[in-house]
């Protein structure tokens, strides 16, 4: 058996939901081969999936999303670096209620990527979820050497607001080892810079924007574009528009535009790079889960991504969660037979959270029961 889920959001990280289901599944047949692969998608807990199968784990201090030092780190492995944005420009360093859209930095995950190539890596995957940040990615850019002045030469402020005041911009001056590697953008959406789908419109308001935030940002990244293409011409407009360049408040536009990134969906990235199908291939079945199944889940997240791959080599597939949101019908497509959610065992969802490792592992032992 394989447990290759996600991370239980705001109660358990994917490398506890393995270890839990591993526990309820042997208490019931204690002599049962279940191997373990935590799994993420590019977002929150990447860097930690990759630590759990093999990779090694690098600390450091970048600049956090406030401007702030902030503990971070990737992940390596012989020439290959895990990159998690999370790590050093996510949410989860601004303090509880405060968000920042229009002066969030990225900062620190071009920090991170410095680290990364002076440790040798040849291929770097850049995961872009769970940010706090709305700036085109280019604070990433300005860590990396790249320079975007207002009218006086100086530096523009971090931010996604302050880059209306951007005159120039020079990516000349980007770090010259990025030519050398390969840079993967990991993400689990596929929307453009600007407009409707953009950046500011989709996900401003999740790092806390208003309406007229929203505005600003699209203005400012707006006018970002146009400056670009100044002096980068008509690529600037094309990686615009391109899927995927609004990951991240616009850091996959940076990452496109400055990194010479290629995207591609990052389950489909993680699972590569951590092993699934090597570890798919000796088992016979697989769970997987997340702490919601919902309708976001099937749009590229972790458990989907599982499923599928899992289908492909006519592997069942079972999963646990929190709480589940999704039809048989919608489970039969995904290619989930049966879920196991932690409502099933405790009805008041602040009790599930508080005591998702207990009730998981009670889920797990039902699982056990009835799949084995």
């Amino acid at each position: 058996m394989l447990v290759a889920a996600d991370k239980f959001k705001g109660s358990l990280t994917a490398v506890e939901v393995a270890e839990h289901v591993a526990a309820g599944i042997r208490r019931v047949h204690p002599e049962a081969r279940v191997e373990t692969l935590p799994v993420a998608d590019g977002g929150d807990g990447t860097v930690a999936a990759a630590v759990a199968a093999g990779f090694t784990r690098h600390e450091l201090t970048v600049t956090g999303p406030l401007g702030a030092p902030v503990a971070a780190a990737f992940a390596l492995r012989e020439k290959t670096a895990i990159v998690e944005m999370a790590e050093a420009s996510g949410l989860r360093h601004l303090p509880e209620g405060v968000y920042a859209p229009l002066t969030a930095t990225t900062h620190g995950t071009g920090e991170l990527l410095v680290a990364a190539l002076d440790a040798g890596a040849s291929t770097i995957v850049l995961g872009v979820g769970g940010s706090a940040t709305v700036d085109g990615g280019v604070g990433m850019l300005q860590a990396l050497g790249a320079h975007f002045l207002d009218e006086d030469g100086d530096p523009v402020p971090h931010g996604g607001a302050p880059l209306r005041e951007t005159a120039t911009a020079d990516l000349s001056g980007l770090d010259p080892r990025l030519k050398d590697v390969e840079i993967v953008l990991a993400g689990d959406v596929d929307n453009p810079l600007l407009g409707e789908q953009g950046a500011p419109a989709v996900y401003g308001p999740q790092k806390g924007a208003a309406a007229e935030d929203v505005a600003v940002l699209d203005a400012s990244l707006t006018h970002l574009v146009e400056v670009l293409g100044a002096s980068e011409g008509e690529r600037a407009a094309e990686n615009a528009r391109a899927p995927g360049a609004g990951a991240a408040g616009g850091a996959g536009y940076g990452a496109l535009m400055g990194l010479g990134a290629t995207f591609r969906p990052g389950i489909e990235v993680l699972l590569e790079v951590l092993g699934f199908e090597e570890a798919l291939a000796r088992a016979d079945l697989v769970v997987t889960g997340e702490g919601s199944l919902d309708e976001q889940t099937l749009r590229g997240k972790a458990p989907a991504g599982v499923a599928a791959a899992a289908r492909r080599s006519e592997k069942p597939v079972v999963a646990v969660c929190g709480r589940l949101k999704l039809g048989k019908g919608a489970l039969k497509r995904a290619g989930i037979t049966q879920v196991y959610p932690l409502t099933d065992f405790e009805s008041d969802p602040e009790r599930c959270v508080s005591k998702a490792g207990a009730l998981l592992e009670q889920a797990a032992e039902k699982l056990a029961r009835e799949q084995l």
